[in-house]
């Protein structure tokens, strides 16, 4: 095939083939084999890495190809990750490039400052994962239990270098005198056909830095959608925009359905969001609770034209406190793909909520609910009030008032 570049732009990049993966065993063994494939460098940035069975297994590998002469990176948040410095040593000795995204205070029981969030991987310039899934034995399907619900994109193309180019200037950002080797440049763009060839937009969220992206395209989406919405969603607390959106969408005649989490890992967060069951069946929006295990997915499918899937909550600390990482893919085909997926999952897995439901509840539950609900507005509030802009960058949207 010949090979051409192209170039990298704000907008849609043309030039990629993308495939949805499912959390669990399909994920891992994908990464797994792509960090077996890797030849020249390595970018791994994710929230948690714990040392069970699945972080030792992606552990190992990225050691075996660091020994191979791979150049390999690993980044992960300084509060939700906790290796031990007995296994640091181990994979620092193998070659391993390894650091914490610290925030700027933080304990073992407090955390205060930006959450590295975003699950990304790339080899090569040119396969890359993203998605909710982080390194850990619950997001795995193992002999104990089933993985957590969640998606990931396999990217291979153009997308997939400014994800290397993302993950190689945060790694760089606060380590001045530890550089990235100065690879070679690489053609990395294939002329494949037009029916294999899929938009891919590569979406930020982190307000220091100025970025409000992922927001603004829930925003763009939800906005332009004329026939459906379908957002699955493990810890949904929407902002008043996006509640604003939702709502005229709903009004307008577009049919919104929600994908929630019926079994937590965060209870509260979970007694918080069923306070809005409410509102939402008050604006014509259907809910639909995940059963078989904890929901743990970040995406929304709009029209069958348009999908988005990440790391992105759709709640106040994914869009003002966190370092999130979405691709926005524009292609019918994929977008009624995942849609079908989704289809599914909320015929075989999910329990509908009705206003029946909800007159059921008792008064004791729905006092724990609008608590629930308090506690995390002013939680939120308080976690992300004195997250301020870096000084010399542009304040290209507010916010605090948009989203609170």
């Amino acid at each position: 095939m010949r090979l051409r570049k192209v170039k990298i732009s704000a907008a849609f990049n043309p030039h990629n083939k993308v495939q949805l993966i499912h959390g669990g065993k399909p994920f891992f063994d994908l990464l797994e084999s792509l960090i077996n494939q890797a030849a020249a460098v390595i970018h791994l940035q994710t929230y948690v890495i714990e040392e069970g069975t699945t972080g030792k297994r992606i552990l190992k590998v990225l050691m075996a190809a660091a020994r191979r002469g791979v150049k390999v990176f690993i980044l992960c948040d300084g509060y939700a990750t906790r290796l031990t410095q007995e296994t640091i040593d181990q994979i620092t000795e193998a070659g391993v490039h390894f650091r914490y995204f610290e925030p700027f205070f933080s304990g073992e029981r407090f955390y205060f400052g930006r959450r590295l969030h975003h699950k990304v991987f790339v080899a090569d310039n040119f396969h890359a994962l993203v998605g909710g899934i982080n390194i850990a034995d619950r997001y795995n399907d193992t002999d104990q239990a089933t993985a957590w619900m969640d998606f990931a994109l396999y990217v291979q193309g153009q997308s997939s270098e400014e994800l290397h180019q993302t993950c190689s200037r945060l790694w760089k950002r606060k380590i001045e005198n530890k550089a990235l080797p100065n690879l070679e440049k690489k053609v990395v763009f294939r002329n494949l056909e037009s029916s294999e060839m899929i938009p891919v937009r590569v979406r930020r969220n982190d307000r220091v830095r100025g970025r409000n992206q992922i927001t603004r395209s829930y925003a763009e989406f939800i906005g332009n959608a004329g026939s459906t919405i379908t957002i699955i969603s493990s810890y949904f607390l929407p902002g008043n925009t996006i509640r604003l959106k939702l709502a005229n969408a709903a009004k307008k005649g577009v049919k919104v359905r929600v994908i929630l989490a019926g079994i937590s890992d965060i209870k509260l967060s979970k007694y918080a969001e069923r306070y809005l069951y409410n509102w939402l069946l008050r604006k014509q929006i259907e809910i639909f609770e995940y059963q078989p295990t904890v929901l743990h997915a970040k995406a929304a499918v709009f029209d069958s034209t348009v999908a988005t899937i990440g790391s992105y909550n759709i709640n106040n600390l994914s869009a003002l406190a966190s370092i999130e990482l979405n691709l926005d893919v524009k292609d019918a085909q994929f977008a009624a793909c995942f849609r079908s997926v989704l289809d599914k999952l909320i015929a075989e897995d999910c329990k509908p909520v009705s206003r029946d439901d909800l007159k059921r509840i008792r008064l004791f539950s729905k006092i724990k609910f609008w608590l629930a609900y308090q506690i995390v507005r002013l939680l939120l509030f308080l976690f992300t009030a004195n997250l301020k802009q870096e000084k010399g960058l542009p304040n290209r949207q507010a916010t605090t008032s948009a989203y609170s």
